[in-house]
């Protein structure tokens, strides 16, 4: 237990076991056992890491290991998790995202570092380097076929509802144009090799294409990040003026639920099981030769129960494709059944978990079209 007079030891312990301090204020992680002493919330001991690294913001004590004073326990008291996020998050934008504990470092890092060293929502109305609605700047790109990764020249615009890139720094023309609404971004540290690495994905005549992508400053990945959030959330604002601002917030960019490699058989369920990179985004089911390749070899449309869809655990009795690993699954569609196999048992699990996930949602009207477009490319 904390060191200190009894009396502090006490009022600690109260302040500790307030309802407002239960989460980690800065990622949401349960029973926080850190706290910021010159800040007053209580954090989880990855973000106490984080504070550690900002000490002209914030000092940080372990409530159970170290000696807490009267006047730092009275501080606690004061502030907590509730007051202070009152101040420093009063007015985050409602397209920035807001990390949680199971985000990557440069998130959680930035954001709070946007807290409480920038203070970038304590004032209503601030400019903000996300938020101006056009952001231009070099961002390192992998290489499609070399696989090395160059300095390009990106240009994000809402007025022209897109993203461009130029694989020149004095080109007139973009190499590429990606609209707007057809862009998904998501944090890949360990795929990318980088602790910055960002993944953009977007639908070129509905197949999905990767991009690679880094900047050696954290913030700068962060601030390109959230600009696209900020341009497709004003870009859905305008198509879906009757939409609420939470509902559209559920439309930027997502995380996938999941990836991984599993083996795969072919249609006729006789062919050798070969081993792919999965990746599951939302409803799409993209399998790689390697995780950086830039095309999908192929894709799968996961729809709802109702309409036919389920996974099943194991394989069909009397498959006879050769397969190394023994952990099978099986995706039942209207139009075919697909076999997998995974390297583990927890693997297997984690997969039919993520799939009943999806099965389990009833399917909205864009997503009808698309599995028709499916169906006939099939």
């Amino acid at each position: 237990m904390p060191g200190g007079n009894e009396k502090s030891v006490k009022a600690l312990k109260e302040v500790w076991r307030r309802a407002e301090n239960s989460l980690c204020a800065d990622c949401g992680k349960p029973d926080p056992d850190w706290a910021s002493s010159t800040l007053g919330v209580f954090i989880c001991l990855s973000c106490s890491g984080i504070h550690r690294n900002i000490p002209s913001i914030s000092k940080v004590k372990s409530l159970k290991m170290d000696h807490w004073d009267d006047a730092q326990v009275q501080f606690l008291a004061h502030h907590g998790n509730a007051v202070t996020k009152a101040t420093y998050e009063a007015h985050i934008p409602i397209y920035y995202y807001q990390p949680t504990y199971n985000d990557c470092q440069v998130l959680r890092e930035q954001w709070i570092r946007a807290k409480y060293e920038r203070k970038e929502f304590t004032k209503p109305g601030k400019q903000l380097p996300y938020s101006d609605g056009v952001k231009e700047g070099i961002l390192w790109k992998r290489g499609r076929d070399n696989g090395q990764f160059l300095p390009r020249k990106f240009l994000l615009s809402e007025r022209e509802g897109c993203l461009k890139y130029f694989t020149k720094q004095d080109a007139k023309e973009p190499k590429v144009i990606i609209k707007i609404d057809v862009i998904n971004a998501t944090f890949q540290p360990v795929k990318i090799g980088n602790p910055n690495g960002l993944q953009i994905t977007y639908l070129k005549d509905n197949k999905t294409r990767n991009i690679f992508v880094y900047h050696e400053n954290g913030k700068e990945v962060v601030d390109w990040f959230n600009a696209i959030r900020s341009v497709q959330f004003h870009y859905l604002k305008v198509a879906f003026p009757i939409a609420s601002d939470n509902e559209l917030k559920s439309r930027l960019t997502r995380n996938f639920l999941k990836e991984g490699y599993m083996e795969k058989t072919g249609p006729k369920q006789k062919e050798a099981f070969k081993k792919r990179w999965f990746t599951l985004d939302h409803r799409r089911l993209m399998y790689f030769k390697d995780p950086l390749d830039a095309f999908a070899k192929g894709e799968v449309f996961v729809g709802s129960r109702e309409n036919g869809y389920s996974v099943q655990k194991g394989l069909p009795s009397g498959t006879q494709g050769n397969f190394s690993w023994h952990y099978g699954l099986t995706i039942v569609t209207p139009d075919r059944e697909y076999l997998f196999t995974c390297e583990t048992e927890t693997d297997q699990l984690d997969w039919i978990t993520a799939f009943t996930s999806v099965v389990n949602q009833p399917m909205i009207p864009q997503e009808y079209a698309i599995e028709a477009y499916f169906k006939v490319k099939s």
